[in-house]
């Protein structure tokens, strides 16, 4: 079996640009959206989906306009809730707080936040539902629990994998319980 291919495709740049946004709703900027269009063009997809917010929905609907396709929202492909801390800059988080949350962020999760293992749990049923050759507009952190969930990739070294504004990370998975996934391409 050949699995299936799986873009996931970060949002562009935001009005939100040095803040900490998760549930937060930024608007993207015309050019966040020209680089996730140029980013997501040539990509041989049968689907696109995207979170529900519109940093990452806007590029969605017009990537898969150009394509002939109805974008799919769900919200489960939306960034880590980062509770009291979303819509801060992140020099004005406390130090010591962000720091044990950037260290472990199962057991030190924002004040009112979301816990990793919720969004990992989240992604993972988003991608089980998954059949065809799909473009995912999301955020860097569903990206990073899709790692976690497909290549079994954990805290530390998830951090350690650059997903800037647009970085398009190509997966192919297999169906089965629980899903694997192998890396075939990381363009950032």
């Amino acid at each position: 079996m050949s699995g299936i291919l799986v873009h996931l495709l970060r949002h562009g740049a935001t009005e939100a640009e040095g803040r900490l946004i998760g549930r937060t709703d930024a608007q993207p900027l015309a050019a966040g959206v020209a680089a996730c269009i140029a980013r997501g063009a040539g990509l041989a997809v049968d689907a696109v989906q995207s979170s529900d917010l519109a940093r990452a929905r806007v590029p969605a609907q017009q990537i898969a306009g150009e394509l002939a396709l109805a974008a799919l929202q769900d919200a489960r492909w939306r960034e880590l809730d980062f509770g009291d801390w979303d819509g801060m800059a992140l020099d004005a988080i406390d130090a010591t707080a962000l720091a044990a949350f950037q260290a472990d962020p199962a057991r030190h999760l924002p004040p009112g936040g979301e816990a990793w293992p919720a969004l990992v749990d989240r992604v993972t049923a988003a991608l089980a539902t998954i059949d065809r050759p799909t473009l995912v507009l999301t955020h860097a952190g569903a990206m990073r629990a899709a790692l976690a969930s497909l290549c079994a990739i954990d805290f530390p070294q998830l951090w350690n994998i650059a997903l800037p504004h647009a970085a398009l990370l190509s997966l192919r998975i297999w169906p089965g319980t629980p899903r694997i996934g192998q890396i075939i391409g990381l363009l950032t």
